[in-house]
């Protein structure tokens, strides 16, 4: 029932409007996106709708389903604007068919009243139609980078000024990777429609990959002066959780959440209070989130034990042999290592072959472990990788080679990184041989 337009006050209709929250809005802008196949109406039609809300909810009271509300009257909004720009609406060949399909309700009534509308933000097949503007934010023919800023910008509902201050670039920067992004998904016709279910199962790689990209650029970041960013870390694992929610049979997709969770877990103990990196071993664990953690194990056994386990499955379990560990000498690395056996057909990559180095190491002794990196020195990907040149120089270290130690230290410092990792590192080079660090 609509409310009475004498208790629509204004506070009350920025309430309804907040409480929709990032994933209402998400939801909001993918019926709409869907609809009109084109991203860059459905903004702008929604942001209008949002500014239609404000007027209309204080006179005639918020609607019932302010989502379903909201997605009419863009609909509305959109046709309106296609038939005042012809050219636009040619370049929309599937409207006419959408809207015979399922035609805008016409009227300034509550559309929640109308049947089937509490059911806003989910399609007749009963899937949350955010599944399609991940696959077609995360889309294999979009850059890397693209399909980050969409996601953020339209699936997190981060402003575009936030989106770059969080991926460290100028917002200009970013205004013409959204806006080529945008231009993109429209001449190459990327549909919002949610993919058949096998091809659902091969695109939702890229997808998880966008969060996980996400995740890792705020566990460590690649640039600026912080080691971390929270903010970028906790929108991954929103995002996770909700593509959970979307595709709760997914062993991989619960997975990627059980990782990030066990990961993030660690964050308080991660940085010392100057903010630099304080590595596993000398982390002090009752300082770990203990909430995250037990969510995480969970999670990781869930998916260890679902069909389609596969390469995030095994990355979560590695993460929680790692978090059931008292400290790093009572870590079961054998275990680690086979399970990066395990990861490596997955994933034959450098990078975790050079995990299951460090593992080996753990095991069997610093000179295995060298002589497993050693074996990985020429490998073009891991001679631009940081982490591999500190692990290298740690193990060196341990051994008792100084020289080669600070070698590794300064390479590790000529990659690009974060100030404050940069400082953790002089700290330990200055400590092995006092050297002249390199600018």
């Amino acid at each position: 029932m609509t409310e009475s337009p004498e208790v629509s006050s204004a506070e009350q209709v920025h309430s309804a409007l907040d409480q929709l929250g990032p994933e209402g809005r998400a939801r909001v802008l993918a019926v709409t996106a869907r609809y009109f196949s084109d991203l860059d109406l459905a903004e702008e039609v929604v942001q209008e709708a949002m500014v239609q809300a404000l007027r209309t909810w204080g006179q005639n009271g918020v609607p019932r389903v302010p989502e379903a509300w909201l997605i009419t009257a863009a609909k509305r909004r959109g046709i309106d604007l296609l038939r005042r720009d012809q050219a636009r609406a040619r370049a929309i060949p599937r409207l006419g068919a959408l809207q015979e399909r399922a035609p805008a309700p016409e009227g300034t009534g509550d559309p929640a009243e109308a049947a089937g509308a509490a059911g806003a933000g989910v399609g007749n097949s009963g899937v949350d139609e955010r599944l399609g503007l991940f696959f077609a934010c995360c889309h294999p023919v979009l850059k890397p980078e693209e399909r980050v800023a969409l996601t953020l910008r339209f699936l997190a509902g981060m402003s575009t000024a936030e989106v770059a201050h969080g991926l460290l670039v100028p917002v200009t920067t970013m205004q013409q990777r959204i806006v080529r992004a945008k231009r993109r998904i429209r001449s190459l016709g990327i549909s919002f429609e949610i993919p058949a279910r096998a091809e659902s199962w091969q695109r939702l790689a890229a997808v998880q990959r966008v969060v996980y990209m996400l995740y890792a650029e705020g566990f460590a970041r690649s640039a600026g002066r912080a080691h971390t960013s929270d903010d970028m870390t906790t929108e991954a694992i929103r995002l996770a959780r909700m593509l959970r929610d979307l595709l709760p049979g997914s062993a991989e997709v619960t997975g990627m959440l059980a990782l990030l969770l066990l990961t993030q877990g660690r964050r308080p103990a991660r940085t010392d209070d100057a903010g630099r990196p304080v590595p596993l071993a000398e982390q002090d664990r009752r300082r770990w989130d203990r909430g995250l953690i037990e969510e995480g194990l969970d999670l990781a056994q869930r998916a260890a034990s679902s069909a389609g386990a596969a390469s995030y499955a095994v990355q979560a379990a590695i993460a929680a042999v790692h978090a059931e560990a008292a400290d790093v000498e009572s870590t079961d690395w054998p275990q680690i290592a086979v399970l990066y056996r395990m990861l490596e057909s997955y994933e034959p990559s450098p990078v975790v072959r050079l995990g299951r180095a460090v593992a080996l190491g753990r095991a069997q002794g610093p000179r295995v472990g060298l002589e497993q990196m050693e074996g990985l020195a020429e490998e073009e990907m891991l001679q631009r990788y940081r982490p591999f040149h500190i692990a290298r120089a740690m193990t060196l270290e341990e051994l008792g080679e100084q020289e080669a130690a600070a070698s590794s230290y300064r390479r590790a410092l000529q990659l690009p990184g974060n100030t404050a990792e940069d400082a953790y590192l002089t700290e330990l080079l200055t400590g092995l041989v006092g050297a002249q660090v390199p600018e």
